[in-house]
C-alpha cells in the first residue's frame, strides 16, 4: 500500500492534497505540530495524524521513528508546511525576521527529508514534493510582464528560491526518487488572508498530480499546473 506524508496536512493546501491523495487510494499521513487539529482533520479525511513539528529537531526524529513502526516505509513525501513571514517593506525588512520564515519553509524541508530519507528508500518508488511559489522564481520575478514582478517579497520569495535550489541539489543526488518544487497556484487559504484565484482543493489536485507520478517522470524541475516554470 502507498504511503503519504504531507506536513502542515491539516489545514489548506496541504489537507487538500491529502483529501485528493486519499480519493486516490494511498494511505495519508497528516504531518501537523497542533495534537488537536491534527486529529480532527486526520478523522475528518479518513488519514492518519502524525505529531510533526518541522522547526524541532526532536519532534521530527520521533516522527520519523513512529512512521517507521507504523509503516515501515514512506513513496511521497510532501513538504507542504510553510509560512509567510512577516510583512515586510525596505525599511523593517529584518534578519530576525527572515530567520523565523527560514526555520519553516527552507530549515523544515531540510530536517524532514533528511529524517524521512531511509523511509523513502525502502519504497519502490519515492517521489519527495517541495510546495514552492512562483514568487521564488527568478525568471517570474523579473518578468515585468509577469503578475510576481511589481510584488516585494523579499521573505517568502528568497525563502522559496532557496527550496527550489534544495530541489535541485537532491534530486541530482537521489536519482533513484522523483524530487521537484510544485508551484500549486494562488490560492484562498488563511496563508493568503482568503485571498486567491482557485480554491484549496483545486491546488490540492495540483500538487497530487506531481506526488504521483510514476518512476519515469520528470526530477529536478519547477512544476506549475502541467507545465514547468521557469526557475
Amino acid at each position: 500500500m502507498s504511503i503519504a506524508l504531507i506536513t502542515g496536512g491539516n489545514k489548506g493546501i496541504g489537507r487538500a492534497t491529502a483529501a485528493r491523495l486519499i480519493e486516490l487510494g494511498h494511505t495519508v499521513y497528516i504531518g501537523a505540530r497542533d495534537p488537536e487539529r491534527g486529529e480532527a482533520a486526520a478523522k475528518e479525511l479518513g488519514a492518519e495524524y502524525l505529531p510533526l513539528d518541522v522547526t524541532d529537531d526532536a519532534s521530527v526524529t520521533a516522527a520519523a521513528a513512529e512512521l517507521t513502526d507504523r509503516a515501515g516505509h514512506l513513496d511521497i513525501l510532501v513538504n507542504n508546511a510553510g509560512v509567510t513571514g512577516a510583512p515586510a517593506t525596505l525599511d523593517t525588512l529584518s534578519a530576525d525576521d527572515m530567520r523565523a520564515a527560514y526555520e519553516v519553509n527552507v530549515f523544515g524541508i531540510v530536517r524532514v527529508t533528511q529524517a524521512f530519507l531511509p523511509l523513502l528508500r525502502g519504497s519502490q518508488h519515492p517521489v519527495i514534493v517541495n510546495v514552492s511559489s512562483l514568487l521564488g522564481s527568478f525568471g517570474s520575478i523579473t518578468n515585468p510582464y509577469g503578475q510576481q514582478y511589481a510584488l516585494f517579497a523579499p521573505i517568502y520569495g528568497s525563502a522559496k528560491a532557496a527550496v527550489n535550489m534544495l530541489t535541485v541539489q537532491y534530486a541530482k543526488e537521489l536519482p533513484g526518487m522523483r524530487v521537484n518544487s510544485v508551484e500549486p497556484g494562488y490560492t484562498a487559504t488563511d496563508l493568503t488572508g482568503g485571498h486567491g484565484v482557485q480554491t484549496p482543493e483545486e491546488a490540492g489536485a495540483n500538487v497530487a498530480r506531481w506526488a504521483t507520478i510514476g518512476p519515469d517522470g520528470p526530477t529536478g524541475i519547477f512544476a506549475y499546473k502541467e507545465t514547468i516554470a521557469p526557475w
